[in-house]
């Protein structure tokens, strides 16, 4: 008995969705900042959202409020400025960029508070 076997390569129906996220040197800024915040007091949590247009990174001062701040990554930004986002609850952007670090650097997260 002969088996039909075929080794298909490159077959579109069996296409792998790529996810996207924060890359690993992008998650390491955020992950630095939200340390330095935690030890000041000012943030207490943080989560995630991932949705097919852009990730967020959103922080909160307790866990039962609304987020302080999210800081966004968009995949695709109909202006390059529009790349990296902080927003705030209403969704209000506060501050854009093309670069995560300098954004985030460049950030008076205790003027963004008041």
């Amino acid at each position: 008995m002969r088996n039909n076997l075929r080794l298909v390569v490159n077959n579109p129906h069996n296409k792998i969705e790529e996810r996207q996220f924060f890359e690993k040197d992008e998650l390491k800024i955020i992950l630095d900042l939200y340390a330095k915040m935690v030890s000041e007091g000012s943030w207490k949590d943080y989560g995630l959202n991932i949705s097919s247009k852009q990730v967020s990174f959103s922080v909160f001062r307790n866990a039962a409020e609304n987020a302080l701040y999210k800081i966004c990554k968009n995949f695709k930004p109909k202006n390059k400025n529009l790349k990296y986002l902080i927003t705030d609850t209403s969704g209000k952007i506060l501050k854009n960029s093309y670069e995560l670090k300098s954004l985030l650097k460049n950030t008076n997260w205790k003027k963004l508070q008041k």
